[in-house]
């Protein structure tokens, strides 16, 4: 999740991430069903949990615990093992503790140092049945979030033929802080690394290696988009999809190192992997905190500045670098964003709402020129100031960003599905939003999941799930998400528009176009 301040207005941001008002051990391994819940990995045999839909393989290590030297070092292989690892539990979390006391996607913690470890939810555990893959990044604002989300299960794509991994990495200080004796962007090499075991490993869980398909919300579709501009990634993913991505990073390197600087400043350590690497979780997690404190010495680089950013040389370039110039890829994307993403995020301060006066100085902090105000009233008609800033602020991190990169793709025709989630939410804290998290159980088809019905409203509707959920099931099979969904071009800019009534639309943001493209 990601906390981000312009002005007054503050923006939560993530995977389980809207506040608006154990690991292969222990555990039974299966539930008396016939077939084999046992699969052997590079690195040694692992037990699964037999369930209606197929096999759960939950906590597999992909690389060592980064604890000790490893803390802030590259990925490393898991040391292998020779008697059979039950996983049938989560495996420890990067995330400690929640970023905010209420979240959209429940994000639990758990405990423990083995945190690179991969959940595998497969069909069946049969290596002849080249079985196409999804690969989840969990979103969080690269500081927080947990792949042991219930919303993140792979049942309902199990059901329908598709394998399911869930990843975790480091996240934070540890993952993304710039440190003069340590890599860059380790949470990077991380998702590289669970990719790498993908590629070895999953043929044996019934999935084809040739046949994976990345994908992430929030957080997690801005690892995407940096993973699609890593050559080091190249050839470990045929199509990627974001979902309400984060797609403003990779930041460049001075961003990076601006962030670095000011943890020094507000911290008094030097940003060195020497200075942190045997502290605690809890020492390190207080840093963090320190580091991301509103203050009088924040800098824009505070913001989402523990993210993935242009090291030069695992990733070359900044976002808005490849949007200026084109992101030299062809790999087919589909991305996407809800209609409300932020509008609702409660102000900081004494509350104030925004104005007929003061909407240009609000936009102003957005990064809109003041002038935009009229084009904003255009834009979303019949919305008060207040409403028209919660917009701008939607627009200002996901949407606009997004739509971008859809537009840089598709004038470079490269394979691009653009589509906007626009459903409401009829809970009673949500009525009447299209919020940020709100479309990630419907693309799961887990609407009866917990946490489920609290931002969504006794009655989602199903036949939506059905929808969103068959077109990614769709996308992960062939690289297309079905005939009734065109790809996005520039001469008709068709749109999938995912409400109650899911249909395609030409050009659905022309009027925003002037503003978004400025």
């Amino acid at each position: 999740m990601r906390a981000q301040r312009f002005g007054r207005r503050a923006v939560l941001l993530g995977a389980g991430a809207l506040a608006l008002t154990a690991a292969c051990a222990g555990g039974k391994s299966g539930s008396g069903e016939s077939g084999t819940d046992t699969v052997t990995t590079a690195s040694g045999p692992v037990r699964g949990t037999r369930r209606a839909t197929g096999v759960a393989f939950l906590g597999i290590p992909f690389a060592q615990p980064p604890v000790g030297q490893l803390r802030f070092a590259a990925p490393q292989p898991p040391t292998p093992w020779a008697e059979t690892r039950d996983c049938t539990r989560y495996g420890p979390t990067a995330q400690i503790k929640q970023l905010a006391e209420v979240t959209a996607i429940p994000e639990p913690s758990i405990p423990g140092d083995d945190i690179l470890t991969v959940n595998v939810f497969t069909p069946t555990p049969d290596k002849n049945a080249k079985l196409p893959v999804l690969v989840w990044i969990h979103g969080g604002g690269f500081v927080a979030g947990s792949p042991a989300s219930p919303w993140y299960d792979g049942a309902a794509f199990n059901r329908d033929g598709v394998v399911l991994v869930s990843v975790g990495y480091r996240l934070g200080l540890a993952g993304f802080l710039h440190l003069d004796d340590a890599p860059d962007n380790r949470a990077v090499l991380d998702w590289i690394a669970a990719l790498t075991w993908v590629r070895d490993n999953i043929a044996a869980f019934g999935g084809d290696p040739a046949k994976v398909t990345i994908a992430g919300q929030s957080a997690g579709g801005g690892a995407v988009w940096a993973l699609m501009n890593t050559p080091a990634a190249k050839g470990l993913f045929r199509a990627g999809i974001s979902e309400s991505g984060a797609v403003t990073q990779p930041n460049d390197k001075a961003t990076a190192l601006a962030l670095s600087a000011q943890f020094t400043r507000r911290t008094g350590l030097p940003a060195t992997a020497a200075a942190l690497r045997d502290l605690s979780k809890i020492q390190l997690q207080d840093l963090e905190d320190k580091l991301r404190a509103p203050g009088p010495d924040s800098t824009p680089a505070a913001l989402l500045g523990l993210a993935p950013f242009a090291d030069g040389t695992l990733i070359p370039s900044p976002s808005a670098e490849l949007l200026k110039s084109g992101a030299d890829q062809d790999v087919p994307l589909m991305i996407g964003f809800t209609a409300h993403e932020f509008n609702g995020a409660s102000l900081t301060g004494a509350q104030t709402e925004v104005t007929d006066t003061t909407l240009p100085m609000a936009l102003g902090a957005l990064g809109f020129a003041p002038a935009a105000a009229a084009d904003f009233r255009t834009a979303y008609p019949g919305l008060t100031a207040n409403q028209l800033a919660g917009q701008a602020q939607s627009d200002a991190v996901i949407r606009m960003p997004s739509f971008r990169v859809a537009e840089m793709r598709a004038g470079r025709d490269q394979p691009t599905w653009l589509y906007e989630f626009t459903w409401t939410s009829n809970a009673p804290k949500f009525q009447g939003m299209s919020f940020h998290c709100l479309d990630v159980p419907f693309a799961f088809d887990v609407l009866r999941k917990d946490g489920v019905t609290a931002v969504a409203g006794d009655n989602a509707p199903q036949s939506l799930a059905d929808a969103i959920h068959r077109a990614w099931v769709n996308f992960v099979r062939d690289g297309d998400p079905g005939t009734g969904w065109p790809r996005y071009t520039l001469d008709r800019r068709e749109t999938m528009i995912w409400s109650a009534a899911p249909q395609v639309q030409s050009d659905p943001f022309a009027a925003q176009r002037p503003i978004w493209l400025r």
